[in-house]
């Protein structure tokens, strides 16, 4: 079963600026400005600096997160952030990227490896990101309300690494982001990578 969680029940890698629960249940975050999470690959520098929202994450368990994606400054982002340690991480979600936003993740094992898709269509909308563990990966997946799920990335992860995942957000261009996450679930993962026809 699916299960709402509580934003008291995570712990913050990393504070935000600020961070609002609001009326409706939802949280609006703040992150500092230049906030980023990058290891090496590309850019030559390391960032481990970005608001995530994190409670554990065990094998055969999935995390959803909802968010509004109201944003459109250069690598403005959110969604999911699944953490390890500092070298062994994989956030995921949608990011402004090239003018547009871009469905993508970044899966990094000391190194990271980033892989997007344009989704200009998404703007403005609600979109859910769904991150599922199982023995020995990841399966991610994502959608603007109403829509089928997108595969988005099938993932390496130790299955007996612990783990935390939850909301996460950053700006790594600007400061004055602000996102409104909507909902943060917990329940079993997907059964299979691929629905049955």
């Amino acid at each position: 079963m699916v299960q709402s969680i509580e934003w008291s029940s995570g712990n913050w890698h990393q504070q935000p600026v600020r961070a609002v629960e609001d009326a409706d249940g939802g949280l609006s975050v703040e992150p500092q400005a230049d906030s980023d999470l990058w290891r090496h690959t590309g850019y030559g520098f390391v960032h481990d600096y970005a608001p995530a929202l994190l409670v554990d994450f065990p094998v055969g368990s999935a995390v959803e997160v909802d968010f509004r994606l109201d944003y459109a400054e250069q690598f403005d982002q959110a969604g999911v952030l699944v953490r390890v340690d500092d070298r062994n991480w994989v956030k995921t979600g949608v990011e402004i990227s090239d003018g547009q936003p871009q469905i993508g993740a970044v899966v990094t094992n000391e190194f990271s490896d980033w892989s997007v898709a344009p989704v200009p269509q998404w703007a403005g909308r609600e979109v859910t990101v769904r991150v599922s563990r199982v023995a020995d990966a990841l399966i991610v997946r994502a959608r603007p309300a109403g829509e089928p799920w997108q595969l988005v990335r099938l993932a390496p992860l130790d299955g007996d690494a612990p783990a935390a995942a939850g909301p996460y957000c950053c700006s790594p261009s600007r400061g004055g982001l602000t996102v409104r996450f909507s909902g943060w679930r917990q329940g079993p993962a997907d059964a299979t990578l691929h629905p049955p026809e």
